[in-house]
């Protein structure tokens, strides 16, 4: 089985072709998270004097300095240092899914030319951490039985037309619990109702405001938005993250257009919390996991239900037996546990969708 991988590769470049060398923004990365240059060094396995002589072919390109040596304290990045890995943040924040949607898409065209075996299981979800582990394990498990997966991370609307239409055996969704959950399902009807498809449970997991570490402009609630010094980053068009804040809004009496920067979208959680640490924005509204990596304060707003939805068809194959067993598994709840704000609890419970949500 092979497999296709796909890595952001960035520069910066003068008039003449002169460029940053790439190694030199890893080498920026880990002093970000390690605090020395020695460090970081042996991270990235070079030597020192090598890692030196990268800053002094950016600080040539820049003619600014890109860190300094503080005598006990390590290194610190200078101004322009921490731009330079926040671009190299917030770039990978948004383009993960992508490629890896990209990369599975190619291994799909590869596989006939290479004679594997057919794909087992196709699946399209909406980008979250609980789906990225549980994908880890299903390539690995299915591999192991020659058996091949093919997944896409999209936004849950496009998910649940391809699981309607016959394009996908998988969908991942999530639906806000309490008070929201009926004008978010409203929402999928068209693509839900009378299907009579399964739904497997993933987690509960929280969303709410990603705001900067102490909350220093004091947003705690969405009425806050509205505030004309607030510089709000939102999730993408057509996300279900969208749609659970937009519906959120209009049951507040809040107007979208009163929100500075409602209508500029990034495309994973990871992204907006990368927008906001890097000061682009004071808040932004997503998953709790990314917002703690950043080192950014959260202030829960709504808990929803992430689930999976699969057609009857596949029900009783060895992938969709996989699937279930990973969600079971004692070790792989154990790491939900760990992320903040997930309670995988119920995972892996299966139910006909309309005995969950009656009336589709």
């Amino acid at each position: 089985m092979k497999q296709v991988s796909i890595r952001p590769v960035w520069t910066i470049q003068d008039l003449d072709g002169t460029a940053l060398p790439a190694r030199l923004i890893e080498l920026l990365v880990q002093v970000s998270e390690t605090g020395s240059l020695l460090r970081a060094a042996r991270a990235l396995e070079i030597s020192y004097r090598r890692a030196w002589d990268l800053v002094r072919l950016g600080e040539q390109l820049f003619q600014k300095e890109l860190l300094v040596m503080e005598r006990g304290k390590g290194s610190k990045l200078t101004e322009l240092g921490a731009r330079i890995v926040w671009a190299d943040r917030r770039i990978h924040a948004r383009l993960r899914p992508a490629l890896e949607t990209l990369s599975s898409e190619l291994a799909e065209e590869l596989r006939g030319a290479l004679s594997e075996a057919p794909t087992a299981l196709r699946i399209q979800v909406s980008h979250g951490f609980a789906i990225e582990r549980l994908i880890e394990r299903l390539i690995e498990s299915l591999a192991q039985d020659g058996l091949k997966l093919a997944f896409s991370y999209a936004n849950s609307s496009t998910a649940a037309a391809a699981l309607r239409d016959g394009d996908c055996d998988i969908a991942g969704l999530h639906i806000p619990l309490g008070p929201m959950e009926g004008a978010v399902l409203e929402h999928y009807r068209p693509w839900l109702q009378g299907q009579g498809f399964m739904l497997a449970d993933i987690a509960t997991r929280r969303q709410g405001l990603m705001v900067h570490p102490g909350n220093p402009r004091e947003v705690y609630a969405l009425a806050d938005l509205v505030r004309p010094n607030i510089r709000f980053i939102n999730r993408q068009p057509g996300s279900g993250t969208r749609l659970l804040l937009e519906a959120l809004l209009k049951a507040q009496g809040i107007s979208s257009t009163d929100i500075v920067g409602f209508e500029q979208g990034e495309y994973t959680h990871a992204a907006v919390a990368a927008y906001v640490a890097s000061g682009m924005a004071d808040v932004g509204f997503g998953l709790e996991p990314p917002a703690r990596r950043f080192k950014l304060d959260f202030v829960p707003v709504a808990t929803e239900r992430y689930f999976l939805l699969y057609r009857h068809e596949v029900k009783d194959t060895p992938a969709l037996q996989m699937v279930l067993a990973a969600l079971r598994e004692p070790a792989f709840r154990t790491e939900l546990a760990s992320l903040p704000g997930y309670d995988p609890s119920a995972s892996g419970t299966v139910s006909p969708l309309q005995e969950v949500f009656p009336g589709l």
